[in-house]
């Protein structure tokens, strides 16, 4: 691959692809200059239409929307890739918060990396940031992880793997599964870790449960959940040199072997193919692919 260099701000063939973090709950975190690069775009690109469009009417913005989520990123991505090679400019904004943490803006981003077209981000509000300084634990190094794999076997693996690192650790959850997660957590991660609830950051009913994993699920049984969650885990400060060696060792393997350890050690195959995956930070179907090439050879 080349080396590629994106001068952000100089005059470009193409039109610019904003990245606009909006509010998480409350509007006045919005910034002036994302109001202004959204009154100054040609196109809003929004996970929710509806949703964004209480936010323009808030600040005055009439500026287009187009709706681009989940369910309609394949098709919507190279029309986005063509409107910005015929010159437009389009800012792409999520429901809440930094784009392309919990929506599609990555896909958006690497096909306009791979066309040349300039990416250029916006600083703004973030529920798990915002949650870690304030949550009395130490504040870096941090490692964010985001949602938890709702399936149970699937979440107890990667809080296994989670419990290995040594920094603290943001999660986010929603109200109706936090219990049965910090159930989990309280198993894996064990009774005593430090952790922080902070539920409805930056809202009116904000608040911060600071304890250990036990006194969070006792707190979680006994009242009604309700709002968002991002969970502050302290890291794991015994976590041994003898998992460390033994992840090299799991990292000399191919990944098909790597899948085969895992099933070894009693995970399902389809487990121990998204454990690969997440171990290489690559798409479950790679790996998938891969595995079962190597079954069919065999």
């Amino acid at each position: 691959m080349n080396l590629q260099v994106q001068h952000s701000f100089a005059n470009q063939p193409t039109g610019t692809l904003y990245l606009v973090p909006t509010p998480i709950g409350n509007l006045d975190d919005m910034t002036f200059r994302a109001v202004k690069v959204l009154r100054e775009v040609d196109l809003i690109a929004a996970e929710d239409t509806r949703n964004t469009q209480k936010l323009l009417n808030h600040f005055e913005i009439d500026t287009r929307e187009i709706s681009f989520h989940e369910h309609n990123t394949m098709e919507r991505i190279p029309e986005l890739v063509q409107k910005l090679q015929a010159g437009m400019n389009i800012a792409q904004a999520s429901d809440a918060g930094m784009p392309s943490i919990s929506d599609p803006g990555h896909e958006l981003v690497v096909a306009c990396i791979k066309e040349n077209i300039p990416v250029v981000p916006l600083p703004g509000a973030n529920a798990g940031l915002t949650g870690l300084i304030a949550s009395g634990l130490s504040p870096q190094p941090f490692y964010f992880y985001g949602f938890l794999n709702r399936k149970p076997s699937d979440q107890i693996a990667e809080l296994e793997a989670i419990n290995q690192h040594q920094e603290t650790i943001i999660l986010y959850e929603a109200p109706h599964r936090l219990k049965k997660t910090l159930k989990n957590m309280n198993k894996v991660l064990g009774s005593n870790r430090q952790t922080v609830l902070c539920r409805e950051i930056t809202k009116r009913y904000e608040d911060f449960h600071r304890g250990n994993l036990a006194e969070l699920l006792d707190w979680a049984e006994n009242n009604r959940v309700m709002g968002e969650f991002v969970i502050i885990v302290a890291g794991n400060q015994n976590a041994s040199t003898v998992n460390s060696t033994a992840d090299d060792e799991l990292l000399k393997l191919s990944m098909p072997e790597q899948v085969e350890h895992f099933i070894n050690q009693g995970d399902k195959p389809n487990s121990a193919i998204k454990r690969v995956a997440k171990l290489h930070q690559i798409k479950k179907q790679e790996v998938y692919n891969l595995y079962h090439h190597i079954e069919r050879e065999g």
